[in-house]
């Protein structure tokens, strides 16, 4: 088994620190727009009428029942037969969203669920219409209870961005391929990935705990 080699490091660091940026933004990107379509799409679940609610259940429980992997090999190898064709960001940025905003909706959904008919009534009853009582008193009450899980659902996406080395984004698992294959190095190649994902896991995790403890004190802080 080969050891530890420093010079990997010298000669390709450039390709790991490229591997880690793209992650990074993969990340950051996904977790946004995720975010954003997982609001109206656990609205849309929530939604009386069928004709709004039957299509978004029918998007999250194909989302929940498939692969992540096939998701994204569907976007990349098998749309461009039928004329769709995306560049690898692209497909792993949409294939990566559309994943996780079916299962952030779910966050959301259980979150708008768990704030109390009687603040809805209360606010009817002050005037508020529908689209202003979910605007400034359920949703804000809402994201606060599901913010910790939107944190452990951020470091799940950053660890599972190396699945878009499937559809050819050099992404840091990828880059890491990469080099291994030039060099044979498999312990100094795999060993540098793994502190890299770690020296940007961890610090993330921290902050998701924080982030965790933080509403936790907020809830249980007394109200006047």
């Amino acid at each position: 088994m080969d050891m530890f080699n420093p010079q990997v490091v010298r000669d390709y660091g450039w390709i790991f620190l490229h591997g880690l940026g793209i992650t990074g933004m993969l990340t950051l990107v996904v977790i946004v727009l995720a975010s954003l379509l997982a609001i109206p799409l656990a609205l849309a679940r929530l939604s009386r009428s069928r004709l709004v609610r039957w299509p978004a259940d029918f998007f999250v429980e194909f989302i929940r029942s498939t692969p992540l992997i096939l998701q994204l090999i569907y976007l990349y190898y098998v749309l461009p037969s039928a004329g769709i064709r995306l560049d690898p960001i692209a497909a792993a940025i949409m294939g990566l969203t559309l994943n996780y905003s079916a299962y952030m909706s779910e966050v959301f959904r259980s979150g708008i669920q768990a704030i109390p008919k009687g603040q809805w009534e209360a606010a009817f009853t002050l005037g508020l219409g529908a689209w202003q009582t979910l605007r400034k008193i359920v949703l804000p009450q809402a994201f606060r209870i599901v913010l910790p899980a939107l944190g452990n659902y951020l470091i799940a996406l950053f660890k599972d961005t190396a699945l878009a080395s499937v559809v050819t984004v050099q992404e840091l698992m990828f880059s890491g391929q990469i080099i291994a294959a030039r060099n044979y190095q498999y312990f100094t190649v795999y060993t540098v990935t793994a502190i890299l994902y770690f020296s940007l896991g961890y610090p993330s995790a921290l902050v998701v705990r924080r982030i965790e403890n933080w509403s936790r004190r907020g809830w249980a802080a007394p109200r006047a």
